[in-house]
């Protein structure tokens, strides 16, 4: 019976735990290397993620310094980041693949914030879609003679207090995020 409850509060912070990796990736004034997180490079014929083949520092608030453990790779990394579509230039120097971040100017701030209301409003819908499951396994319960009728109104109500509190943690994870673009 709290077993329902338990693993929906745990795939419910799961997914505020997601919200918060997703917004890591929408850049807020400062370069963070979280940004080419999404990258993917082809190299030795297979696809991997940029961040498990180099390292990457940040010399510079609108700079990331990419250095590839295998200079070779040196080229690949630039097409993958430029072909990523992130809005930034990536040059390669050298050993090290500089990647230089534009000024957000007001336009660019309003489609991130945007950004990050489709990923608050993804994270809302999967935080309902738990609830949603989370019911249909009590209604299950209740039809089967499992759960009496007592208990089941509990745990409806608690989960759906949980579902409040965690769509609300996600308008305040988002609303951080969003104040944060928007500061110039």
């Amino acid at each position: 019976m709290t077993d329902i409850l338990q693993d929906t509060k745990n795939r419910m912070n799961t997914g505020l735990d997601h919200l918060k990796h997703e917004l890591k990736g929408i850049r807020a004034g400062r370069a963070s290397p979280a940004l080419l997180e999404p990258v993917v490079v082809e190299v030795y014929g297979t696809p991997m993620k940029l961040k498990d083949m180099a390292t990457i520092s940040v010399p510079e608030p609108r700079q990331l310094l990419v250095t590839p453990f295998d200079q070779k790779n040196n080229q690949a990394c630039a097409k993958a980041i430029d072909k990523a579509n992130l809005g930034v230039s990536a040059s390669v120097e050298g050993k090290s693949i500089r990647v230089t971040f534009p000024e957000l100017d007001q336009n660019r701030r309003k489609d991130l914030i945007t950004q990050c209301h489709k990923k608050r409003e993804d994270c809302k819908i999967s935080i309902r879609n738990m609830r949603r499951d989370a019911n249909e396994t009590l209604k299950k319960q209740k039809s089967s003679g499992v759960l009496p009728e007592d208990d089941f109104k509990k745990l409806e109500k608690q989960i759906q207090e949980l579902t409040d509190k965690c769509c609300k943690d996600a308008d305040d994870i988002a609303a951080t995020k969003e104040k944060e673009i928007s500061t110039v």
